[in-house]
């Protein structure tokens, strides 16, 4: 077991100098190609949350790549975001393997199912940045080591404790000293940035850095806002962000965001709260 790591609060000033900006004369590609895999038709609402969040952070453009049985639910209830039917992972690693496409977000109500599975290891050999949540971990949950196997590239993994404890054993959920050494020791494991979700969000990176994000509000537990973080994180890497800077900006603005509009919040309001986020952090 590893010794107890010194974590650091998250705050913009370790950050910021690494948040992307647009350049004047740049186009939307320039600005990143983040895709999404889509959950089943009766399943859509997480991965809408996380491509929207993803475009609302600034990524150029945002694809939801989704099996064609539900493409009607996906192209009735999106706008900015487009539209890829996919019919098996074949098509999907076509669609990844595109030059333009930056990061990759998989996970969010997608199912635990070989399409999952496959679809996230093709992700991983095609060594897109990508961010790996909920299903995308579930899956792999009795053979976790062909998952650490497979990471080479930039990769964050964003389990709560559940999904932490199916893919790395139990962590304490009260005391934030042990649940600091097991995010360092997952992500020393994994090889990947580990960020651990709670109401003290822990983001370990590979190489013994740890953030502590303490600037959550209490309401911010409510379905589907992991959804919209982990789009958050997808949107920072497709513009250029290094995986554990953009864990730890994902994480604050998630928690500003909340903060501003208070009681109430649902998912869907997170994204709604960006714009005014960002505008405050650039003046």
């Amino acid at each position: 077991m590893s010794t107890l790591p010194t974590a650091t609060d998250n705050r913009p000033e370790h950050w910021f100098e690494h948040f992307p900006s647009p350049e004047a004369h740049g186009n939307k590609y320039d600005r990143g190609y983040a895709v999404v895999l889509g959950g089943p038709i009766h399943s859509t609402g997480a991965s809408r949350l996380a491509a929207r969040a993803a475009l609302r952070v600034g990524a150029g453009l945002v694809s939801v790549a989704c099996d064609p049985s539900a493409l009607i639910v996906y192209a009735t209830a999106l706008e900015a975001v487009m539209t890829k039917p996919v019919r098996d992972v074949a098509e999907f690693a076509g669609l990844i393997g595109d030059r333009r496409v930056t990061a990759v977000l998989l996970g969010p109500a997608a199912g635990i199912s070989e399409r999952t599975r496959a679809s996230v290891l093709a992700t991983l050999i095609a060594h897109k940045p990508c961010v790996l949540d909920a299903d995308a971990l579930t899956v792999f949950k009795d053979d976790p080591h062909t998952l650490f196997a497979a990471i080479e590239g930039p990769c964050v993994l964003t389990p709560h404790d559940g999904e932490f404890e199916r893919v790395f054993g139990k962590v304490n959920t009260r005391e934030t000293e042990l649940r600091a050494r097991a995010a360092g020791d997952a992500a020393a494991a994994s090889g990947a940035v580990v960020l651990l979700k709670g109401p003290e969000t822990l983001i370990a990176h590979p190489d013994g850095r740890l953030v502590i994000n303490r600037h959550a509000p209490p309401w911010l537990a409510t379905a589907g806002s992991g959804d919209v973080l982990g789009g958050l994180i997808t949107g920072l890497m497709a513009q250029g962000m290094k995986p554990f800077e953009a864990a730890c900006a994902g994480v604050w603005l998630h928690s500003e965001a909340a903060r501003r509009f208070g009681p109430g919040l649902i998912a869907e309001d997170l994204s709604e709260q960006i714009p005014g986020v960002l505008s405050d952090m650039t003046k």
